[in-house]
C-alpha cells in the first residue's frame, strides 16, 4: 500500500474566526485555564512556541547537570526547571523538551511537558500529513505507540507503587492521554504545519518525601524520555507500512462519510462489520472466543440486505465497500428484544468518528450532524421553546420559553429535539428504550378517554413526518409500537443480529389497518418554531473559580456539578476536558450579547479549524484534550444549572 497525493478529503483548516471566538495575534487578552476564569478574549499565538511556567533553558547537557545539583533539595526548587520558551535542546536526539510549571508537591498533579521534534529528524513523509484529515490520523497513531511504549518500557509505573510510606520514592511516571477506539483531533500528539511532531505528557517528578531525587529524575530525562522519542516520535523506527495503513484507512472512512449526502445517504454499514463490544465498559470488539458463563451466542458479522447494499470505491486502498446504505427520511429499525436492534444504532451514533483498523466498525459511518436523543429526567431547561411538542399545560404555564430546574421525561426528550435542531442536527438517533413513551406515542384508546384538549402533548410519532419534510431525517429504534409503519420510509428488521428489508410489509401492515385520522391532521401541519437562544457571559463564571473534570460524565463546575451523561456521543474523558475548557470561555461574552449559541460556537469550531486545541489551553502543554463537536459542547451549555444562563433572541 502506498500514498496516493492528492486523493485526500476532508476539512481544510477554514479560516480565521471573527468576533467572540476569533481575532489575531494583535488581539488583546488572554485565554482561561481550568482553575482561573478570565473575561477578556484569548489571544491568538504560533502554538509551536510554548510559553507556560518559567523560561529557564539551555542544552541537555545543562539540564542534566541542574537535575543533579537539584538532588537532595526541597522538591519546590524543582520549578528551576521550567522552560516555556527556550527549552531544553537535545542536539543528539534531534529534539527540545519543554517544561511547563512544575508541581509544588510530590502529591500535586504532575508537571506537564513538551517534546518538539523537528520534522528534518522526524522525517516522515509530507504525504503522510499533506491534509487536516492525515495529519490527524498520523498523530492518533503516534499517540498509540507513545502510550504503548509507555507502558512496555514500564515507564509509566510510579516509583511509590507497592506500599511505601510517605518518606519513601514516589512519583518518576511518565503518562501520556490513553487512546479510545475512535480516532479525534487530539493533543497528545501533533503534527505541526511545518512538519515538527510535538508530544505533550506530564511526568510526575521524582521525590524522596519532599526531597528531590534527582539522580531518578536524571535517569528520566536522560534514558526514559530519550528512548522514548526514538521508538516513537522517528519515522524510520516505526514499521511504514502499518502507519501507511492506519492514515489511508482513517482517509478513506472520512472519504465515505463525505459522500454520503451526495449518494442521498445519512449512514452507511459495511458487510462484514463487528458491531458488538466486548462489553458496556469496555469498546473493543466482541470476539468469538469471548463467551459469558452459558453464552451460547456466536459472533455474527454484518452483512445488509440486496435491497438496500449501495457500495463505494475507496480512492486510497483500491478496493469497492459493499454495505446497506441508510438513506434520508424516516427509518425504522425493528426486531424483537436481544436481536441488535440496540447494537445496530450504538454503531450509528458514533459514527460520525473515524475507527482504528481492527475496531470491527471502520466504514461505518454516520452523517456528521446526526445527533443521539434520549429522555433525561431532572436535566436543567433554560428558555427552550418546546411548543412545537408540548402546550397548554396546566396553570397557564408558558412552553414558548420553557425553563426548569427538574424536566420529567417528555419535557427533557422535547427540549434535547429542539436544543439539537437549533444547533444544526439533520439527522435524530433515537431508541425507544432510552425515550419517554408518551412523548413518542398515544394510542386510540387513550386519547378516547382523555381528551385532546387535556393532554398537553403532541407525541412524536405525529411530528416526525413533518420533520422529515424538513430535511431532518430520522433513525429510530421501535420494538413495541407499530404505528410507526405508517411514517417510516424505510424498515429495517433485525433477527439475531441479521439485517433485512420489511419495508414493503411494513407499509402492507400500516394500509391494513384502520388509519388514525388525528395522526393523519398532524402530520400534515407544520412542525413550529425553533427559536435561537444567546447565552449570557455572566452566568458563566464559576462560583468558587474551580472546573474540575471528575470523570467523561461529570464536570463540577464552581459549586455546580454538570451531568453530561445523557450526551451519549461523548466518547472520551479528553473530549469532556475541551468541553470544561470551551464553558469558560463564555464568561467573554459581553453583556447583552446579540450571538446565538449557535454563532458563538461556529466561531469556536472556525478557531479550532485553525489552530487546533491549543486555542482552548494557552499553551499550557495541555496533552489530555480531544475535539468535541459543537453539538456536545452546546449540550453541556445547556445542562449547566445557573440562573439566567440564556436569553431568547426576539
Amino acid at each position: 500500500m502506498s500514498y496516493r497525493g492528492g486523493r485526500g478529503r476532508g476539512r481544510g483548516r477554514g479560516g480565521r474566526g471573527g468576533g467572540y471566538y476569533g481575532g489575531s495575534s494583535s488581539s488583546g487578552g488572554r485565554g482561561v485555564s481550568s482553575s482561573q476564569v478570565n473575561n477578556n478574549p484569548p489571544q491568538s499565538f504560533d502554538s509551536t512556541q510554548p510559553r507556560t511556567g518559567g523560561d529557564n533553558g539551555g542544552s541537555h547537557s545543562d539540564f542534566v547537570e541542574l537535575l543533579r545539583r537539584l538532588d537532595g533539595k526541597q522538591y519546590p526548587a524543582y520549578h528551576d526547571i521550567e522552560s516555556s520558551t527556550r527549552g531544553w535542546v537535545n542536539n543528539m536526539e534531534g529534539y527540545t523538551l519543554y517544561v511547563g510549571r512544575a508541581q509544588g508537591d510530590p502529591y500535586a498533579k504532575p508537571t506537564r511537558c513538551r517534546v518538539i521534534v523537528k520534522s528534518d529528524t522526524a522525517k516522515f513523509p509530507p504525504v503522510s500529513h499533506q491534509n487536516k484529515v492525515r495529519s490527524v490520523a498520523l498523530g492518533d497513531y503516534l499517540n498509540r505507540v507513545f502510550y504503548q511504549n509507555c507502558k512496555d518500557m514500564g515507564a509509566d509505573l510510579n516509583a511509590g507503587e507497592g506500599g511505601n510510606n510517605w518518606s519513601g520514592p514516589k512519583g518518576g511516571d511518565i503518562e501520556i492521554s490513553k487512546p479510545t477506539q475512535h480516532v479525534i483531533e487530539q493533543s497528545a500528539v501533533r503534527i505541526l504545519p511545518n512538519g515538527d511532531v510535538c508530544a505533550q505528557f506530564t511526568v510526575n517528578l521524582p521525590a524522596r518525601g519532599r526531597s528531590i531525587l534527582g539522580h531518578k529524575a536524571v535517569q528520566i530525562f536522560d534514558q526514559t524520555l530519550p528512548q522514548l522519542v526514538q521508538k516513537t516520535l522517528i519515522y524510520t523506527s516505526l514499521d511504514a507500512n502499518v502507519v501507511t495503513r492506519h492514515v489511508l484507512n482513517v482517509e478513506d472512512q472520512e472519504w465515505v462519510r463525505s459522500n454520503l449526502e451526495i449518494r442521498g445517504l445519512v449512514a452507511f454499514v459495511p458487510d462484514g462489520a463487528i458491531l458488538p463490544r466486548m462489553s458496556g465498559d469496555n469498546d473493543q470488539p466482541m470476539d468469538d472466543s469471548v463467551k459469558e458463563d452459558g453464552d451460547n451466542s456466536k459472533l455474527v458479522r454484518f452483512h445488509s440486505p440486496d435491497t438496500l447494499r449501495v457500495s463505494f470505491d475507496l480512492p486510497n486502498m483500491g478496493k469497492t465497500l459493499a454495505g446497506i446504505g441508510i438513506r434520508k427520511g424516516i427509518t425504522l429499525i425493528v426486531g424483537g428484544g436481544f436481536h441488535g436492534k440496540s447494537t445496530l444504532l450504538s454503531a450509528l451514533q458514533v459514527g460520525m468518528y473515524n475507527k482504528i483498523p481492527g475496531d470491527g466498525r471502520e466504514f461505518c459511518v454516520c452523517s456528521s450532524t446526526a445527533v443521539k436523543i434520549r429522555s433525561e429526567d431532572g436535566r436543567n431547561v433554560s428558555e427552550v421553546n418546546i411548543s412545537p411538542f408540548i402546550s397548554n399545560l396546566p396553570f397557564g404555564k408558558k412552553t414558548d420559553c420553557f425553563a426548569t430546574l427538574d424536566a420529567s421525561g417528555s419535557t427533557s426528550q422535547a427540549t434535547n429535539i429542539m436544543e439539537a435542531l437549533e444547533m444544526g442536527a439533520k439527522t435524530l438517533l433515537i431508541d425507544e428504550d432510552t425515550c419517554a413513551t408518551n412523548f413518542m406515542i398515544r394510542d386510540d384508546k387513550m386519547m378516547e378517554l382523555v381528551h385532546k384538549d387535556k393532554e398537553p402533548i403532541t407525541p412524536f410519532l405525529y411530528k416526525v413526518k413533518t420533520l422529515s419534510k424538513q430535511g431532518i431525517s430520522v433513525i429510530l429504534v421501535v420494538g413495541s409500537c407499530g404505528d410507526f409503519f405508517d411514517v417510516a420510509d424505510t424498515t429495517i428488521l433485525m433477527d439475531s443480529y441479521s439485517c433485512y428489508d420489511v419495508t414493503n410489509r411494513a407499509k402492507q401492515i400500516a394500509a391494513s389497518r384502520a388509519t388514525n385520522n388525528g395522526a393523519l391532521a398532524a402530520s400534515r401541519a407544520s412542525f413550529g418554531n425553533v427559536t435561537p437562544r444567546c447565552p449570557v457571559g455572566t452566568a458563566f463564571n464559576p462560583n468558587n473559580g474551580k472546573i474540575t473534570v471528575r470523570s467523561k460524565a461529570l464536570i463540577t463546575y464552581g459549586d455546580v456539578d454538570l451531568d453530561l451523561s445523557g450526551l451519549e456521543q461523548i466518547v472520551s474523558k479528553e473530549q469532556t476536558n475541551s468541553i470544561a475548557l470551551a464553558l469558560q470561555r463564555l464568561t467573554a461574552l459581553e453583556n447583552g450579547s446579540k450571538m446565538t449559541i449557535f454563532q458563538v460556537l461556529t466561531q469556536l469550531n472556525a478557531l479550532l479549524d485553525h489552530e487546533g486545541l491549543e486555542a482552548l489551553t494557552n499553551g499550557q502543554f495541555d496533552g489530555s484534550l480531544a475535539r468535541p463537536r459543537t453539538f456536545e459542547i452546546a449540550g453541556a451549555i445547556n445542562r449547566l444549572r445557573v440562573k439566567g444562563s440564556f436569553v431568547q433572541l426576539k
